[in-house]
């Protein structure tokens, strides 16, 4: 696979089981990029050890006076310049297609789970953790994969080298051959410290991209409530946190460092010696002791990549870790039953919710996590949350976040992915203390059946055309209005037609003053990236409309109204009805104004359904329904006659 070839078509299926098993299914999947740069690298290490050699034949020659074998001498050292030149140029360009095509490999992977999970993703793993593991992890795997290979040609060089020297002097030479491996092994009583300090590092590191990622993801709202400073704070300590403990590692490869300096300057030291005394007694040429002695000298540079590889490792092995947990979410492994999408009741056997078909169901949730839990589940995400990992200090989870509220559709509504939430926290997936690196297993849940057919037992593109979800807070990919609105759909529903039941009316005209074309048409108007030139409420509303046009079978709508003022949700209450008329669709709110409206309303508390009714109905019948929807305390509900304290829709939503 050479970098014009990138992306691949297909970046394979991953071993999952841990982080080691990860980095080393991405080795054999580049076996043949790590063998050709393995044999540049050869041909590079062997051709610096040829150079000593030549060394010892130029200087035996002027000793000796013999012209013809300097000219030869001096002509093999040319060779060797052109080799080498040559074996370190491909090396480098093999190594860096390995790293690069590897970090590749993984962003596709997560790009593809991205796709797969859509807004569940940033429910099941801290948003700040996805943008860790898909830049700076990234990165440090591409890093190991492409040390390995010359690590692997530097080991062989060491090899040869030790061989060679031993048949050319043996008396100087099993000095050399004895010495490389405590060289190369003096530093591995070190490594283990070395690793858990590096794993650290990583682990705070981890946390502080997350905490940053999160802040600035929820800053909107942070500002609302005056929490910057405390974040600041936050983010302050952490900072110092990922300091202290990147000197305390630093420490720890510095004294490697210096051990891999100190014991080959003795070995040069006592090979000095011992040669000079052997050739004060003739028993070797002078050649042959300048040769042996700057062939020692260039081991150093092959015993390099000993350190290389493993401080590579080290720093690898947490983002291979946090890569693996990410990677091994997904959707219950269930062989497909139907190529085609099922029709009927969709029925939540986890809750016990019933959604009758082609009508309007509301369900209200008195914890907003919960709503987003089920919003998942609907979409055909039946899969609970593995256990949480242990952190460094012995608790804690492996990167949850605190607010359910990611973003992003799960079933075709142009962006496959979301941004996550304003308090996310959680370490960044591993541990230094030994703890296993085996990711778990999570427990899987009753699917949601749709028409009696489990959704994950169906194709996932079958499963997204049946239902579609949309996340309470969506995001606007960058693009003109109409491609916005270009996403898979069933053909029956006008652009025209879902925008004005979005009653995106002044979006439009909005959009038609900004656009730079004389004719003013607002569908070939440039939307920024996540909207950020249309308000809140006129990004929820364009968001709806895109999902009116997609006319899934079966669509979910979280908060679809909480950002825009009560008049406006009245009409787009009104106009989704209208516009779904004899289509499933399921809203999950609270608004008094949008649940008059449904059709049947479901309340849903602490994760099963305990009432089913009309709106009033469940205002004059139960309490904890009416303690939601108007927000009443627990002194006005338990106080005489509170059931009859609400008469009109006007009153409630003035209550609310």
């Amino acid at each position: 696979m050479q970098i014009r070839d990138l992306p691949y078509s297909d970046p394979g299926d991953p071993d999952i089981r841990s982080g080691p098993r990860f980095l080393l299914w991405l080795g054999r999947n580049q076996l043949r990029g790590q063998l050709k740069s393995m044999a540049w690298g050869l041909l590079h290490q062997c051709s610096l050890a040829g150079l000593p050699l030549a060394a010892g034949l130029a200087v035996q020659a002027v000793v000796d006076r013999s012209g013809n074998r300097l000219a030869w001498a001096g002509g093999l050292i040319v060779v060797l310049g052109v080799l080498i030149a040559l074996g370190d140029t491909m090396l480098h360009r093999t190594a860096i297609t390995n790293w690069i095509t590897a970090a590749a490999r993984v962003q596709q992977l997560l790009a593809r789970k991205t796709a797969e999970l859509g807004s569940a993703l940033t429910r099941r793993v801290a948003a700040g953790e996805v943008v860790a593991v898909s830049t700076g992890d990234v990165e440090k795997i591409g890093w190991f994969v492409e040390a390995l290979s010359r690590f692997a040609s530097a080991a062989a060089a060491l090899v040869l080298i030790c061989t060679g020297l031993l048949l050319y002097l043996p008396s100087l030479g099993l000095l050399v051959a004895l010495s490389v491996p405590l060289l190369a092994l003096a530093v591995l009583p070190l490594l283990p410290r070395a690793t858990r300090r590096a794993d650290l590092q990583r682990e705070k590191a981890g946390r502080a991209t997350e905490l940053a990622s999160d802040t600035v993801a929820g800053l909107r709202v942070l500002r609302g409530i005056g929490g910057e400073e405390l974040f600041l704070g936050r983010y302050r300590r952490a900072s110092q946190e990922v300091r202290e403990a990147a000197v305390h590692s630093a420490r720890m490869w510095s004294l490697i460092s210096a051990i891999q300096v100190l014991l080959p300057g003795v070995l040069l030291i006592s090979l000095v010696v011992y040669g000079a005394a052997l050739a004060r007694d003739g028993r070797i040429e002078v050649g042959q002791l300048v040769t042996v002695y700057s062939a020692a000298a260039l081991l150093l540079f092959p015993l390099r990549h000993f350190e290389e590889i493993a401080m590579a490792y080290s720093f690898s092995r947490p983002s291979a870790r946090r890569a693996v947990r990410v990677l091994s979410l997904g959707r219950a492994d269930r062989p497909a039953s139907l190529d085609t999408a099922p029709t009927g009741d969709l029925y939540d056997p986890v809750t016990g919710l019933m959604a009758p078909a082609g009508l309007f169901t509301a369900v209200v949730c008195g914890d907003p996590d919960e709503a987003g839990r089920l919003a998942e589940r609907l979409g055909g995400h039946a899969q609970a949350d593995p256990e949480p990992a242990r952190t460094a200090d012995g608790n804690g989870d492996a990167g949850g976040n605190g607010d359910a509220g990611g973003n992003g559709d799960a079933g075709g509504n142009g962006d496959a992915g979301g941004n996550g939430d304003a308090g996310g926290n959680g370490d960044a997936g591993g541990n230094g203390d030994g703890a296993p690196e085996a990711v778990p297993k999570p427990e899987t849940v009753p699917s949601v059946l749709l028409g009696g057919v489990p959704l994950d037992e169906l194709p996932l593109d079958t499963a997204r055309t049946a239902v579609l979800v949309q996340d309470k807070d969506p995001v606007l990919l960058s693009g003109t209005l109409g491609e916005l609105l270009n996403v898979p759909s069933s053909g029956l529903v006008a652009a025209e037609d879902a925008l004005a039941a979005a009653r995106c009316g002044d979006v439009l005209d909005a959009l038609a003053q900004a656009s730079a074309d004389a004719s003013g048409d607002p569908m070939t108007t440039r939307i920024t990236e996540r909207g950020r030139s249309l308000s809140g409420g006129q990004r929820q509303r364009l968001a709806l409309a895109r999902s009116l046009v997609a006319d899934p079978e079966v669509l979910v709508l979280d908060e679809p109204t909480s950002a825009v003022d009560s008049h406006t949700e009245s009409r787009v209450a009104a106009g989704i009805k209208e516009l779904r008329r004899g289509r499933t669709t399921v809203v999950l709110a609270s608004s008094p104004l949008l649940l008059d409206l449904a059709d049947r309303v479901v309340l849903a508390h602490r994760g099963t359904v305990v009432a089913v009714g009309s709106h009033r109905e469940l205002l004059r019948t139960e309490p904890r329904y009416r303690a939601v929807v108007t927000r009443e305390t627990d002194d006005e509900i338990a106080a005489p006659g509170a059931g009859d304290a609400f008469r009109t829709i006007e009153e409630i939503g003035e209550r609310a």
